[in-house]
């Protein structure tokens, strides 16, 4: 037997009733498996290893690891829990769920409108049936793609989702993995696709027994702002991280991932595991789109090449948070924490990031005082997920603000049109459509010392800010995330969906039609003045122009060609404070 065929984690059906488990536990000398009432001992198969076939074991069954002191562990590839992270897992049949949309062929990265939620906070009920129930909602109001934050089985029943600890396990206060499965199909039926954002660079604090098991799962001479990094070049811990992305996408059949900070991600091997991950996707998928994004501090192209075709051989986008950074300072001129980098002329910043892709292509950061990113003209529009908030920028702010909170209707308004209007790839952060002011806090389900040392840390990340920081222990801070449905009920919750659909139609019918096979390098800033940005792009069949301006002061409207494709407030043809203009021009630039 090989090393590349050995299977080091999980459990799985090797006939209609015999089930072989396995467990990679090289810090143990032997492991017990306790399935439902029964004790078992595993065979040790060489590598840290251990394995068991067991014959008549019905779907459901809980089980857990015995080690040698006498405690219980679940099973680090778990597919189901029990109860919480703690207890035990169970023997799930992957084809218990009957798929109904089976001839479900997804959508082109190029039509991607993605919605990115948070299934704990998105209903009332906070479970993946609750959900579902929305998703018609979704489709009507114009978005085509989900973006589930987190749902791997993390610590407690409250949480933001990356704090993860059982990488293959839906977490079981949202629902089961049928339930889960049943969302996808849902949303498959009413065009919608569905990508998951995961978390491949650490494990949550709670409920994490891979050291005791093997404590060689991790690097002790590297750490990451979560703890000590991760082996990756290691054997049984690249096959449990490379095996997870792919067991999401055909397990539960979602239509892409986002991969959650992958700066943090180092890998000494001679093919990079995320390389290796996005390689081994490609070829396993290849009956429908399967769309890739990572999110990545150091604003880098290599992961995401393009071929000749302008087909995609590793990651589809890469999420644009120079844009956003820079949108903020200018719109509400906070220039503290990682705003510092956008401080000076924010206008400037904002109309190269939406004419380039990246802000910072090898400047030095005053930040951190390091240089930071590569030139990015040669990237594709479609290449940049853009957005005017989403979970980390309103969560990691003390109470949680809203961009509406912070900045007003009119800037917003002003905003979310060049958002959904720019040939980038757009994102929107659940409630944002109706004009949310619910705040998104960060909350966890911790206890004893754990719980105290989150709360005294959060406390601590804003002592300067002169404000109460929420308990993120405390049931009413998560509570108060929750969005107000009512408000769809409200005359100001209709008129900012009205306006959001309206932007959406608009988008599927004059922007995506540009995207398909188009090329980089065809973005050019035209103007910037204080608050003001006016940039264009350049297609086969002619160019885009976009013009905003959320100053207080009204700026020259620069001669633009084409027709007016949008224009806010109606009929507006200067850029006066608080206005954008979209407008079009067929046909060759001249």
């Amino acid at each position: 037997m090989t090393a590349k065929s050995i299977r080091y984690w999980g459990c799985e059906y090797s006939d209609a009733n015999s089930v072989r488990f396995h467990l990679w536990a090289s810090g143990q000398q032997h492991v017990t498996l306790r399935l439902n009432d029964e004790t078992l001992p595993m065979n040790p198969t060489g590598d840290g290893g251990f394995e068991l076939t067991v014959n008549n074991v019905a779907p459901g069954s809980a089980y857990s690891f015995i080690l040698p002191d006498g405690s219980a562990v679940p099973d680090p590839a778990s597919r189901a829990q029990q109860g919480d992270v703690n207890g035990p897992s169970l023997v799930c049949d992957p084809h218990s769920y009957v798929w109904r949309n089976t001839h479900w062929q997804g959508r082109p990265w190029e039509e991607s409108v993605v919605y990115e939620l948070h299934i704990g906070t998105f209903t009332p009920e906070g479970t993946f049936r609750a959900a579902a129930d929305k998703l018609p909602y979704l489709a009507s109001l114009g978005i085509t793609m989900i973006e589930l934050m987190p749902v791997s089985q993390a610590g407690g029943n409250r949480g933001w989702g990356y704090d993860g600890v059982l990488l293959y396990a839906p977490h079981s206060a949202y629902g089961t993995p049928d339930e889960l499965k049943a969302f996808v199909d849902t949303a498959h039926g009413l065009g919608l696709s569905v990508v998951l954002d995961i978390v491949l660079n650490h494990f949550g604090p709670e409920g994490n027994y891979l050291p005791k098991l093997a404590p060689d799962f991790f690097h002790p001479e590297r750490m990451t702002p979560w703890g000590n990094g991760i082996a990756y070049d290691v054997a049984p811990v690249r096959q449990f991280i490379v095996d997870a992305p792919l067991y999401w996408l055909t397990e539960f059949h979602f239509d892409g991932l986002r991969f959650d900070a992958i700066d943090q991600i180092e890998d000494s091997s001679d093919t990079h595991v995320l390389i290796e991950i996005a390689t081994r996707i490609r070829a396993a998928i290849t009956d429908r789109p399967v769309h890739l994004t990572t999110e990545d501090s150091r604003n880098v192209v290599f992961l995401h090449p393009r071929e000749e075709d302008g087909s995609v051989p590793l990651f589809t986008g890469e999420w644009n948070d120079d844009l956003h950074n820079a949108v903020h300072v200018m719109a509400s001129g906070e220039t503290h924490a990682w705003y510092q980098d956008f401080a000076e002329k924010p206008e400037q910043w904002v109309a190269r990031a939406l004419a380039e892709g990246f802000a910072y292509q090898g400047e030095r950061s005053p930040q951190t005082g390091e240089i930071r990113g590569v030139k990015s003209t040669a990237q594709p529009p479609a290449a940049f997920v853009d957005f005017i908030q989403n979970h980390d920028q309103v969560g990691n702010r003390a109470q949680g603000d809203r961009l509406l909170s912070l900045i007003g209707e009119e800037r917003t308004r002003v905003l979310m049109a060049a958002l959904l209007l720019s040939p980038h790839i757009p994102l929107m952060f659940m409630g944002e459509e109706f004009g949310e002011i619910q705040p998104f806090l960060f909350f966890t389900d911790f206890h004893g010392d754990l719980a105290r040392a989150v709360r005294e840390g959060r406390a601590k990340e804003f002592s300067d800010h002169d404000e109460t920081v929420p308990d993120p222990n405390a049931p009413e801070t998560f509570a108060r995330s929750k969005l107000d449905w009512d408000k769809l009920n409200q005359p100001d919750g209709q008129n900012w969906l009205r306006f959001t659909q309206q932007l959406l139609q608009l988008r599927q019918r004059a922007i995506v039609p540009l995207l398909a096979g188009a090329q980089g390098g065809n973005g050019r800033v035209i103007k910037t003045a204080p608050g003001c940005v006016v940039v264009s792009w350049t297609f086969i069949q002619g160019t885009l122009s976009l013009a905003l301006n959320t100053g207080e002061q009204d700026q020259m409207m620069p001669d633009i060609a084409g027709e007016t494709l949008f224009a806010w407030p109606e009929g507006r043809t200067e850029l006066l404070a608080n206005t954008v203009i979209v407008r079009f021009a067929q046909g060759e630039p001249t």
